[in-house]
């Protein structure tokens, strides 16, 4: 049990002791910037010059980031608890309880109970003018009632207990209902620690600790991405998206979460101008950094909406026939929220090739997958990168990562630099066109050569269609032969009406993102922030052939390689497979070898294909994971406390042989 106020002092006290100064009472009222750096702050008594500054200010976060110019993204709440007099029989070591079903959690207080609640309809709580500290917000019986019939199921003593008090006060949540650490995107040495969700002293040391390493190192010491600032982007600048989408993550603290659960309020913010058409031929869509993109398409006769459960969802079947059209025919996906920038200037060659692991100094026309690493050679990003010109790169990343990615691009360019980078994305839309009857569709609506030859794997080319200009990239994230197509946001409808009637014939279908998933995972690609982060190395995620080490090229995290290089790994990433339909994986299972634990999946699916449950995840020993110790082992992984076989594989289990990509 720890009483707020008492660790508090117990904080100041002890960095009073390590030469911390506190002074109170006193209003930051601007931000010192000098060159695109936070250099301290102006207060009503002068100015604070800093190497750096952690805004950590709880509810007033948002405000005195707005003095930097930076977005942050919290909404205070209103939060009540009843107070009660003593109870016979509550224990003094009375452990904190949750009821999740009824909303509810109690703790001990002086022999009573404190019992409070998260309501599915909160009240979102805008602060008065003028200073509030040292308030409580006035109590609302009415709001509190629904906690309180609950409660009474799991506590009947309560319904004659003495009351002491009802306390209502604001307290901080996020719209994805995680917290808010590292530097701004926007702004070099500024930094953010708050919207902590009413976890804030549980979490203070862990939190604290990440932070204070984060601002010495000038780099996330582990994996934050779920707490990183870098998260978020444009949309939640927007005040009604974000009060909207907190309102329902506070309404959703002790809710039952469901795999593949989507939010459904604050939607439709960011739509592709096929938004409409891909509604009316059936997509069911799904939100990601407020773009709506198109899950899966409903067939006649199917309920037209997920219908969320712990085992095989409705969506299912429909899923598996998208993957079948694009394993066997052609399938077409509006793909158009990837996050694209342009990179343009002399100095472009010579800030990628200190960025990148793989060397992307080649020809105009290239395309290389790379990752970007931190110093420790984890994984920061993991994108394409398009030679358009000597001097101009098109870089495509995930639709979910464009404020990270971009902010970790910009603030790794060397210095002196002569480059610029652009947000780009959206210029764009991207059809995607993949299949083995790809050539021949998107050859009946081109004159440019599609060959093998004329038009090889990991090429750029810019190709006409229909009159309309298109940028074609010859990549694939399912494993089959394609192209992604960005095409000018005006000419997108245009493309897309000439390829589905051409592709009709070929038995084209509309596609969407849970079928991508599906096929990347027989293929073994890797999803960034779950199969590959900044914990983890390309040798340990298998990425090795992203990684060029050979010549006297410098990069980010080549020293970390080098020396990783010469030791055995401790992890590697592999795949296990399971056959029984019953099965249902999602990601987070354990993996047991010989009835250890020695890791956990990453990712997890069903393949269609090779009608197998599908996992990644890496295996651990600290003494190094080898051949043998990978072959002598009986594997099994933990799906919902049952043990299951697994059997494990080193690679991809579709097309090993990148035949059919490289057709």
């Amino acid at each position: 049990h720890l009483d707020p106020s008492g660790l508090t002092y117990s904080f100041a006290a002890a960095s009073r002791r390590r030469g911390v100064r506190i002074a109170q009472g006193v209003r930051v009222t601007g931000v010192l910037l000098r060159n695109g750096r936070c250099t301290g702050v102006r207060t009503y008594h002068g100015e604070v010059e800093a190497d750096a500054v952690v805004a950590a200010c709880g509810m007033y976060t948002p405000e005195v980031a707005a003095l930097a110019g930076v977005n942050v993204p919290i909404v205070p709440m209103a939060h009540q608890y009843l107070v009660t007099e003593k109870i016979e029989g509550v224990p003094a070591n009375l452990p904190t309880l949750r009821d999740p079903d009824r909303l509810c959690y109690y703790k001990e207080e002086v022999g009573g109970l404190v019992m409070g609640g998260y309501e599915p309809n909160p009240i979102a709580w805008e602060h008065p003018e003028g200073p509030f500290e040292f308030q409580l917000l006035e109590s609302n019986w009415d709001h509190f009632e629904q906690i309180m019939q609950a409660s009474l199921g799991r506590v009947p003593a309560l319904a004659t207990a003495g009351i002491k008090q009802l306390i209502n006060g604001p307290e901080s949540f996020t719209p994805d209902g995680n917290f808010i650490l590292g530097e701004a995107p926007e702004l070099k040495n500024f930094f953010v620690g708050c919207g902590f969700n009413a976890f804030g002293i549980a979490s203070a040391g862990g939190a604290g600790m990440a932070l204070a390493q984060w601002v010495s190192a000038g780099e996330q010491p582990m994996d934050l991405w779920v707490a990183d600032i870098r998260r978020f982007g444009g949309v939640h600048a927007d005040d009604g998206f974000t009060r909207t989408r907190t309102t329902e993550a506070y309404g959703k603290h002790y809710a039952i979460v469901f795999p593949h659960e989507e939010y459904t309020s604050a939607r439709s913010r960011l739509t592709s101008p096929l938004y409409e058409k891909l509604k009316s031929a059936g997509a069911v869509f799904g939100s990601k950094l407020g773009w709506e993109r198109p899950n899966w398409f409903a067939r006649k006769g199917d309920i037209n909406h997920d219908v969320y459960a712990m085992g095989r969802q409705n969506w299912f079947d429909a899923v598996g026939g998208e993957h079948q059209a694009i394993r066997e025919r052609v399938g077409l996906i509006d793909q158009s929220s990837f996050a694209k920038f342009e990179l343009k200037g002399p100095g472009a060659e010579t800030a990628l090739a200190w960025i990148c692991a793989n060397d992307c100094t080649g020809n105009v026309g290239n395309i290389w997958y790379t990752q970007l690493l931190n110093s420790r050679g984890g994984i920061e990003c993991d994108l394409t990168a398009t030679r358009l010109a000597p001097e101009h790169y098109y870089i495509v990343t995930g639709t979910g990562f464009r404020t990270h990615d971009f902010a970790w691009i910009k603030s790794h360019i060397p210095v002196g630099c002569d480059v610029t980078l652009t947000d780009v994305t959206e210029d764009w839309g991207v059809l995607s066109l993949f299949g083995p009857k790809a050539r021949d569709v998107l050859g009946a609506v081109t004159r440019a050569d599609l060959s093998l030859t004329g038009f090889p794997f990991a090429t750029v080319r810019d190709i006409e269609i229909a009159m309309v200009p298109a940028r074609a990239l010859r990549v694939t994230y399912v494993g089959e032969l394609g192209w992604e197509m960005h095409i000018p946001k005006s000419g997108l409808a245009t493309v897309f009406a000439v390829l589905s009637a051409v592709g009709e014939p070929h038995g084209l279908a509309l596609c969407g993102y849970r079928a991508i998933e599906s096929l990347r995972l027989e293929k073994a690609y890797r999803a960034w922030g779950s199969d590959i982060t900044p914990n983890d190395t390309p040798f340990e995620a298998g990425l090795g052939f992203a990684v060029k080490l050979k010549g006297p090229r410098a990069f980010l995290g080549r020293r970390a390689l080098v020396e990783a290089a010469k030791k055995p790994l401790v992890k590697r990433l592999m795949t296990f497979t399971n056959p029984d339909p019953e099965v249902v994986l999602t990601g987070r299972e354990t993996i047991l070898r010989d009835g250890q634990p020695t890791g956990y999946l990453t990712s997890g699916g069903w393949g269609y294909t090779l009608g197998l449950n599908i996992g990644l995840g890496y295996v651990r020993r600290a003494d190094g994971v080898t051949e043998d110790f990978l072959k002598s082992g009986k594997f099994e992984l933990e799906v919902a406390s049952a043990r299951v076989p697994a059997t494990l594989h080193d690679g991809a289990l579709y097309d090993p042989t990148l035949s059919r990509v490289r057709v």
